[in-house]
Protein backbone atom coordinates (compact mmCIF):
# COMPACT_ATOMS: atom_id res chain seq x y z
CA UNK A 1 0.00 0.00 0.00
CA UNK A 2 1.25 3.49 -0.78
CA UNK A 3 2.27 5.77 2.05
CA UNK A 4 1.22 9.35 2.61
CA UNK A 5 3.87 11.95 3.55
CA UNK A 6 3.47 11.24 7.26
CA UNK A 7 4.29 7.55 6.83
CA UNK A 8 0.85 6.04 7.31
CA UNK A 9 -0.65 4.05 4.42
CA UNK A 10 -2.82 5.96 1.94
CA UNK A 11 -6.36 4.70 1.58
CA UNK A 12 -7.59 3.72 -1.86
CA UNK A 13 -10.29 6.39 -1.55
CA UNK A 14 -7.59 9.03 -0.99
CA UNK A 15 -5.71 7.86 -4.08
CA UNK A 16 -8.89 7.81 -6.15
CA UNK A 17 -9.67 11.37 -5.08
CA UNK A 18 -6.18 12.49 -6.08
CA UNK A 19 -6.41 10.70 -9.43
CA UNK A 20 -9.85 12.21 -10.11
CA UNK A 21 -8.66 15.72 -9.21
CA UNK A 22 -5.59 15.32 -11.39
CA UNK A 23 -7.68 14.18 -14.33
CA UNK A 24 -10.14 17.06 -13.86
CA UNK A 25 -7.38 19.65 -13.59
CA UNK A 26 -5.14 18.60 -16.48
CA UNK A 27 -7.22 16.19 -18.57
CA UNK A 28 -6.70 12.74 -20.01
CA UNK A 29 -4.35 13.72 -22.84
CA UNK A 30 -2.01 15.53 -20.45
CA UNK A 31 -1.94 12.49 -18.17
CA UNK A 32 -0.92 10.26 -21.07
CA UNK A 33 1.84 12.71 -21.99
CA UNK A 34 2.99 12.92 -18.37
CA UNK A 35 3.16 9.12 -18.12
CA UNK A 36 5.28 8.99 -21.28
CA UNK A 37 7.59 11.69 -19.92
CA UNK A 38 8.02 9.98 -16.56
CA UNK A 39 8.79 6.63 -18.22
CA UNK A 40 11.38 8.33 -20.42
CA UNK A 41 13.00 9.93 -17.37
CA UNK A 42 13.18 6.52 -15.68
CA UNK A 43 14.79 5.02 -18.78
CA UNK A 44 17.37 7.83 -18.83
CA UNK A 45 17.93 7.49 -15.09
CA UNK A 46 18.60 3.77 -15.39
CA UNK A 47 21.04 4.34 -18.24
CA UNK A 48 22.87 6.95 -16.13
CA UNK A 49 22.87 4.59 -13.13
CA UNK A 50 24.45 1.81 -15.18
CA UNK A 51 27.24 4.25 -16.14
CA UNK A 52 27.54 5.42 -12.51
CA UNK A 53 26.53 9.00 -13.39
CA UNK A 54 23.72 9.01 -10.79
CA UNK A 55 23.15 7.16 -7.53
CA UNK A 56 20.33 4.83 -6.56
CA UNK A 57 18.36 7.71 -5.02
CA UNK A 58 17.98 9.34 -8.44
CA UNK A 59 16.54 6.11 -9.82
CA UNK A 60 14.26 5.76 -6.79
CA UNK A 61 12.86 9.25 -7.43
CA UNK A 62 12.14 8.36 -11.05
CA UNK A 63 10.56 5.07 -9.94
CA UNK A 64 8.31 7.04 -7.59
CA UNK A 65 7.17 9.27 -10.45
CA UNK A 66 6.46 6.27 -12.69
CA UNK A 67 4.66 4.47 -9.85
CA UNK A 68 2.35 7.46 -9.41
CA UNK A 69 1.63 7.59 -13.13
CA UNK A 70 1.00 3.84 -13.30
CA UNK A 71 -1.49 4.30 -10.47
CA UNK A 72 -3.15 7.15 -12.35
CA UNK A 73 -3.34 5.15 -15.60
CA UNK A 74 -4.58 2.05 -13.77
CA UNK A 75 -7.35 4.12 -12.23
CA UNK A 76 -8.19 5.61 -15.64
CA UNK A 77 -8.32 2.28 -17.50
CA UNK A 78 -9.95 0.32 -14.68
CA UNK A 79 -8.21 -1.35 -11.77
CA UNK A 80 -9.98 -4.68 -12.20
CA UNK A 81 -9.00 -4.91 -15.88
CA UNK A 82 -5.39 -4.08 -15.08
CA UNK A 83 -5.29 -6.58 -12.20
CA UNK A 84 -6.63 -9.29 -14.52
CA UNK A 85 -3.96 -8.49 -17.10
CA UNK A 86 -1.24 -8.55 -14.42
CA UNK A 87 -2.50 -11.92 -13.16
CA UNK A 88 -2.37 -13.33 -16.69
CA UNK A 89 1.18 -12.01 -17.17
CA UNK A 90 2.26 -13.55 -13.85
CA UNK A 91 0.78 -16.90 -14.87
CA UNK A 92 2.74 -16.74 -18.12
CA UNK A 93 5.93 -15.89 -16.23
CA UNK A 94 5.37 -18.80 -13.82
CA UNK A 95 4.98 -21.16 -16.78
CA UNK A 96 8.17 -19.85 -18.36
CA UNK A 97 10.06 -20.30 -15.10
CA UNK A 98 8.65 -23.80 -14.68
CA UNK A 99 9.72 -24.68 -18.24
CA UNK A 100 13.25 -23.44 -17.51
CA UNK A 101 13.38 -25.47 -14.29
CA UNK A 102 12.52 -28.62 -16.26
CA UNK A 103 15.65 -28.26 -18.43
Amino acid sequence: MRQCPHGEPMKQTDLSAIYQATLQKWGEEAQFDQAIEECAELIAGLKHYKRRKVDAEAVIQELADVTLMVGQLTWMFGEEKVQQAVAAKLDKLRRLLADDAAL
